[in-house]
């Protein structure tokens, strides 16, 4: 097959198949990454696309011809590959993924050693460039690499329950929307330790995604998780992505909770536990994180969206949790790395430590900071992307308090805020808008703001 590195992009490589992810690309990838990382043992995965198994094994064949063992967990969510990284101190792990996008497509991501992530500064440059190397000799074959078959399962499991205390646990009615993606099996598992009746649906693993895409910032992903939360009279619902690294949670009324919301729900479970600790935030809506770390008495840090950037920061100033408001939530003690798992685990625990509703606990969150939710613009290219944002910065940073560029264009003023981003990866400029305590004027800015970008 063609190589085409075109797929790899800020966090991984992602593309359609066979066109830009193939076993062509996948061999020469396993054959570079040991000498790249000095990687003599590497745990690999792949979720429940149709050319995970085809892609692992090529990518399987190109590592141990480098000299490499290979362990295969098999089916399974990202964080898995970080947890058996980490869990038996390999010295890397590949994940065989596309998260949430459409069937066509499918991907890598990358740790080394330590579980830390390989971005285009930490490595993955380096991994196109070696691809790219027609100089290498291809026929070369060490053939030494052993591969085994590792069932990490049971201790994931432990993992994931020693966030709670099961004790505490109430006997929660619970919506599960996996999407056809690769979660059925983990809830089914962990099912038998929790007291939660759960109403699934979307639960079998199925490549075809015959229910559609498992993404449930996309509104018409939401509509079967809404439904089952009403008409079962459950008391939350929670949808995940096709890989689990997110999840998605819905209350009581069938109501989507945004991101940004349970990042601050998150944040105060944290420093009730760990008093003064560190919270990693990112900028695209912030306001009622940092109401609840300054009363808490923790240190907001702030940081640019992404999971490379997000994992450096929390290791470097070993803070006990962050998140984004696209639903990754990351933990100090599961390798600095984001569980979907982790977070609804949490959720659940503290909704059963009170007697209130999910709404009611989330009321007064967003009544005091109301967003607009992540608004897309689709434009031309990164030119225009540049053409808006100066245009943005001339008219609003002169009236603000004050003007950041930690992630694209942020300004705040007194009562409201904005952040305005290009995607990474899609030609769209994304817009946030939030304020304090004023519904009406979130949405007069909001909708001032989008005149003006898409004159």
């Amino acid at each position: 097959m063609a190589i085409n590195t075109k797929g790899f992009g800020a966090y991984d490589i992602r593309g359609i198949y066979p066109e830009s992810v193939n076993q062509e690309l996948a061999y020469r990838v396993g054959r570079v990454f040991p000498g790249l990382f000095n990687a003599k043992k590497v745990a690999i995965g792949h979720d429940i696309r149709l050319t995970g198994p085809t892609i692992a094994d090529a990518l399987t064949r190109g590592l141990t011809e480098a000299g490499c063992d290979v362990f295969d967990v098999g089916q399974c969510g990202t964080e898995m590959i970080y947890f058996a990284t980490g869990f038996h101190d390999f010295d890397g792990g590949i994940m065989v993924t596309a998260s949430h996008n459409p069937k066509e497509y499918n991907g890598l991501k990358f740790v080394k050693k330590g579980v830390k992530p390989v971005a285009p500064k930490t490595g993955l440059l380096d991994i196109k460039a070696a691809v790219e190397n027609e100089n290498f000799d291809w026929s070369f074959r060490k053939a030494t690499g052993s591969v085994y078959k590792i069932d990490i399962l049971h201790d994931y499991i432990k993992k994931l329950l020693s966030y709670i205390d099961v004790k505490k646990l109430k006997p929660l009615k619970v919506v599960v929307n996996t999407g056809n993606g690769s979660a059925g099996p983990i809830i089914n598992e962990i099912e038998k330790f929790l007291p939660f009746e759960f109403v699934k649906i979307y639960n079998n693993a199925n490549g075809f995604f015959p229910n559609g895409v498992p993404n449930p910032l996309l509104e018409d992903s939401r509509v079967a998780t809404v439904k089952a939360v009403i008409e079962s009279r459950a008391d939350c619902g929670i949808a995940f992505d096709g890989d689990f690294d997110r999840c998605f949670l819905f209350d009581e009324q069938g109501n989507f909770i945004e991101g940004c919301y349970m990042v601050c729900f998150l944040a105060e479970a944290f420093l009730k536990k760990n008093p003064g600790a560190k919270i990693v935030c990112e900028p695209r809506a912030l306001l009622a994180t940092l109401d609840v770390v300054e009363k808490l008495g923790g240190e907001a840090i702030i940081c640019r969206s992404g999971h490379t950037y997000m994992k450096a920061v929390l290791r470097e100033n070993n803070a006990v949790y962050g998140g984004e408001m696209a639903s990754h939530h990351y933990f100090r003690d599961f390798y600095y790395c984001d569980s979907g798992m982790i977070t609804w685990l949490l959720i659940l625990e503290l909704l059963s430590q009170t007697d209130k509703k999910l709404s009611e606990l989330m009321a007064d969150k967003i009544a005091n900071f109301p967003v607009s939710g992540e608004i897309n613009t689709k434009v031309s290219g990164v030119d225009k992307v540049k053409e808006i944002m100066d245009k943005i910065e001339k008219i609003y940073a002169p009236q603000g308090v004050s003007v950041s560029k930690i992630d694209g264009l942020s300004v705040d003023f007194e009562n409201w805020r904005f952040n305005l981003r290009g995607s990474q990866t899609e030609p769209y400029i994304r817009l946030n808008v939030e304020s304090r305590g004023d519904k009406v004027l979130m949405e007069t800015k909001r909708d001032e703001l989008l005149s003006v970008i898409r004159e």
